[in-house]
């Protein structure tokens, strides 16, 4: 179980404790909220939340909180329980950088929006899995992708892309914060309702809700026939 802490430095260690209180494996830690800072004062922050627990922590490289390659990895140096670093810029050079400078000292996770579509190229840069938003949804597909991935399968990548992937993204891409109502959407596409987004985010339009629903029914109807025939 991986929980995510974020905001301020004492909030992040705040959290960070009780989480690993609850137990939970490891840290997810997001940016802090709203503030910019040096690369000596992000890694600061990170330090603190390291030092607070004794559970592994990943670092969050997203918006305000973009760690480059020397701090990071002095601050690995620094933290033997950071392990890991997910990516959420998709800045390619820095991705290179970061691991031909820290190799298997960390686990790399790709944290871009619909990471499907970064997949192939980023296994080639070692960054060997990835947060799928559609797993919440479509776990089976998603696993099958991810299978797909893993053993190079570029025909089969392919054709999850073309056929699922890309039709998905254009419809994320009508409305602004749609990366996260569309998850949602596909939650209640497969009735799963858990309510509408939080504001100032949005829900998809009925319009739209009703494409997700097509597009989602389609992508699931061989696993439907599996189970039926099971």
């Amino acid at each position: 179980m991986i929980a995510g802490c974020g905001y301020g430095t004492a909030m992040a260690v705040e959290m960070a404790k009780a989480a690993e209180a609850a137990g939970a494996d490891g840290i997810l830690l997001l940016p802090p909220y709203l503030i910019g800072s040096k690369q000596e004062g992000l890694a600061a922050h990170i330090e603190a939340v390291c030092n607070a627990v004794s559970i592994g922590v990943i670092q969050y490289n997203r918006a305000n909180a973009v760690l480059r390659e020397d701090e990071l990895a002095r601050l690995a140096d620094r933290c033997p329980n950071l392990v890991g670093f997910k990516d959420g810029v998709g800045d390619v050079e820095l991705m290179m950088r970061v691991y031909s400078k820290l190799g298997d000292r960390l686990t790399y996770i790709g944290g871009l929006p619909t990471a499907e579509t970064f997949a192939m190229a980023y296994l080639e840069m070692g960054v060997t899995t990835y947060s799928s938003a559609i797993y919440n949804f479509m776990p089976e597909w998603a696993v099958d992708f991810y299978k797909a991935v893993r053993a190079k399968d570029q025909e089969a990548v392919m054709k999850g892309l073309k056929d699922f992937v890309l039709p998905y993204i254009a419809i994320r891409d009508k409305g602004k914060g749609y990366a996260v109502s569309i998850v949602k959407a596909g939650l209640r596409s497969v009735g799963r309702d858990c309510g509408p987004v939080r504001l100032p985010l949005t829900d998809l339009a009925s319009a739209e809700q009703a494409e997700l629903d097509a597009l989602i029914a389609k992508a699931n109807a061989p696993y439907r026939e599996a189970a039926c025939a099971a």
